[in-house]
């Protein structure tokens, strides 16, 4: 606008004054250039990080043919009044709770699929959920006509994908079996459309009845045949379902590996798995004389392996403060928004980001210890899945000290909050000011948790197996006049 404007003549014997600078009004360029800067977006996300609040609950109480209870409702019952004992005496003692393992939206956020620990696989319909609090009021006794598929099994389950070339396909696993069990939400039976088995190891030195469980599951987004599974004996299995039922690679690591979790990079050519001792190993399928997905038992070499307490100790305001140790990996996760930005959460509460094209932490929160505030430290040592925010780079964990979440900010650039890099001294004032990390608390301990890929939504599961949803409160405006 200042080429348009025409300076004022100078007075006599002086010389013409430079017309003065103005501020460019951020929101009129993001409309005018038709996109949107990344830290234009780093900054507003301030004011969605403090909009977040729990509106919403839904119990697990649910039946099995409209009169049985299943087990999730029985176990979340007696915990429950085990609590209230408790919480009323001066008893030390905490029980085993059970809950919600993992939760996923489908990629177009129609449904949201969970899992308990107590057996149960349940697909809920989320804008059934969202209308149930936002729309008219409407009475569910036994709140069973808010879910589209609820299945009571007679093993745990521990993680749960949806199949992203068939969204009627949910995949699931036990860490009491060594099977991935597939579900159509089509067919409202408890017994699995198809399971696949992990047959003969090639490596059966690693094989152990005590560690035959798999921990995590993934499907590789271009094609819905191929799935990659975590176990605990040390080794990432892949089954191709175009040809075998039983797997058909083994990822190998060093025999006291026991992986947590598995992830695909975006291309689906990088394998990264976590595990126990705190250790990130990293596999490249396109390594061996031929191609990973279609020979059997082709051998692919691991790429590399890196020790995450390792990489902290480098972290020199961290290693002055802390006594670094080595922490089991829980969960790892990459940032849709940013593909080289790999999040971790440690055992201990800690989270942060490794880039995986240096191979450094750029990123870290380090909330209080469950030992310090005084908390049930048997909570603290139960799975967490945290989730990223999809457009945002806002990382949401529970917390294993609180009753809540924290929304983390993990901006890929100094200006995070989260970063190691960060400076006090540059933090500005007003509507500049970036964004920061915000606990959101809740009405229950959170396990894990999923954001709706459209909307700012997030569903929390929780330990007693209940959905817990946070998004922004609404409020509505009435006409004060008459």
């Amino acid at each position: 606008m200042d080429k348009f404007l025409v300076p004022a003549p100078p007075h006599c014997g002086e010389e013409p004054a430079p017309p003065p600078r103005r501020h460019r009004w951020r929101r009129i360029i993001a409309e005018l250039d038709g996109r949107i800067d990344s830290r234009f977006q780093h900054r507003d996300s301030r004011l969605l990080l403090d909009s977040f609040t729990e509106v919403g609950a839904f119990d697990h109480k649910y039946y099995i043919h409209g009169e049985e209870r299943c087990r999730t409702y029985v176990y979340c019952d007696c915990f429950y009044q085990v609590d209230r004992i408790i919480s009323a005496s001066t008893i030390n003692f905490h029980p085993v709770r059970e809950g919600v393992s993992a939760i996923e939206f489908d990629r177009k956020g129609i449904y949201i699929a969970s899992v308990t620990l107590s057996g149960c696989l349940t697909v809920h319909d989320f804008e059934t959920l969202y209308c149930s609090k936002y729309g008219p009021p409407c009475s569910m006794p036994d709140e069973s006509s808010n879910y589209v598929l609820h299945i009571s099994n007679r093993i745990p389950l521990n993680a749960v994908r949806w199949n992203p070339g068939n969204q009627d396909e949910i995949a699931c696993t036990s860490n009491q079996s060594d099977n991935v069990f597939l579900f159509d939400i089509g067919y409202v039976s408890s017994t699995p459309t198809e399971v696949l088995h992990k047959g003969k190891s090639k490596f059966p030195s690693l094989y152990s009845e005590s560690c035959k469980s798999l921990t995590d599951i993934t499907f590789t987004s271009d094609d819905k045949s191929r799935i990659f599974a975590s176990g605990l004996d040390g080794a990432v299995y892949m089954w191709d379902r175009r040809s075998s039922k039983t797997h058909c690679l083994e990822l190998v690591a060093s025999p006291e590996a026991q992986f947590n979790t598995v992830k695909l990079t975006v291309d689906n050519r990088t394998v990264f798995g976590a595990t126990k001792n705190g250790t990130i190993h990293v596999w490249d399928l396109r390594g061996g004389r031929a191609s990973a997905a279609f020979q059997s038992h082709n051998e692919v070499q691991q790429l590399m392996s890196v020790k995450l307490s390792t990489l902290l100790g480098k972290i020199a305001s961290l290693k002055e403060q802390s006594n670094i140790v080595s922490s089991p990996i829980l969960s790892i996760d990459f940032n849709p928004s940013c593909s080289y930005q790999l999040a971790f959460h440690l055992d201990d509460g800690w989270s942060g980001v490794l880039n995986v094209n240096n191979l450094n932490v750029t990123h870290l929160h380090c909330p209080p210890p469950a030992w310090l505030e005084g908390t049930d430290l048997v909570l603290q040592k139960q799975l967490r899945k945290p989730t990223w925010l999809l457009t945002s780079s806002i990382y949401a964990v529970g917390s294993s000290s609180y009753d809540g979440i924290y929304l983390l900010d993990f901006h890929p650039d100094t200006s995070s909050a989260c970063h190691v890099d960060y400076k006090e001294e540059t933090r500005v004032s007003g509507e500049n000011q970036p964004a920061g990390n915000k606990f959101v608390p809740l009405s229950q301990r959170v396990l894990s948790c999923a954001a709706h890929p459209l909307s700012h939504t997030i569903i929390a599961g929780t330990q007693f197996s209940s959905l817990l949803m946070l998004s922004q409160k609404y409020k509505s405006i009435r006409n004060p006049e008459p």
